[in-house]
């Protein structure tokens, strides 16, 4: 489903600071080598991640589904020089291209890459986090915002992709919802009804949900 028409895309593209060339050959890789490459974040909203990066100035992030990497090194480049990112990842047939990626970004030693279950892992964390970007499997999006909500500093951010959801977000009546779709519909109800946050839902790509922790 598109949410914008392609030449106002392309502006909007056109107008964000152009990609350098290790996140083109991240795109290019993925693309060529990985299944479902639309997965990746891209020139948009990588760059919002490391605007935001830099603007809220966290000292440890937490990355919920790394892929390839290209998110990852987009906040880690907003990060001062004692900030530091944990990301977890699931597919360890990527590990070799991904530490590859990060060795290439120079940020290798700010980034805390980690293979495993996010579910098991999540609560062997000590926090705080001052900043939580959510793009993984979207059944247990409702987990990962249980699990994380209570290490989240106050005034910290989660960012959670794909809330859209390509569009199945909006159902009609009687019609059948697949497990995902109903998943993402009930962490976007959580969201907007708890009141530990101020959110906005933001139509970028695919849906960003962005919630604030309450001071």
């Amino acid at each position: 489903m598109e949410f914008i028409d392609p030449a106002l895309l392309a502006y909007c593209e056109d107008h964000t600071t152009t990609e350098d060339d290790l996140l083109l050959k991240i795109t290019r890789e993925t693309q060529a080598k990985v299944m479902m490459p639309r997965m990746i974040s891209g020139q948009l909203q990588g760059k919002m991640l490391e605007l935001f990066v830099k603007m809220q100035n966290p000292k440890t992030i937490l990355e919920i589904g790394t892929y390839t990497g290209y998110s990852g090194i987009c906040m880690a480049r907003g990060l001062g020089k004692e900030g530091k990112l944990i990301t977890l990842d699931i597919n360890d047939e990527l590990e070799t291209m991904v530490r590859g990626f990060f060795e290439e970004s120079g940020l290798a030693e700010q980034i805390d890459y980690r293979l495993g279950n996010a579910l098991e892992i999540i609560p062997t964390l000590p926090g705080p986090f001052d900043m939580v970007f959510i793009d993984a499997d979207k059944c247990n999006y409702g987990k990962y915002y249980d699990l994380i909500i209570d290490k989240l500093n106050p005034g910290g951010i989660i960012l959670a992709d794909n809330v859209l959801w390509s569009g199945k977000i909006l159902v009609e009546e009687g019609q059948k919802i697949d497990k995902d779709t109903q998943a993402i519909l009930d962490f976007n109800s959580t969201v907007q009804n708890d009141s530990r946050v101020e959110n906005a839902l933001l139509p970028i790509r695919d849906g960003v949900m962005m919630a604030r922790k309450k001071s």
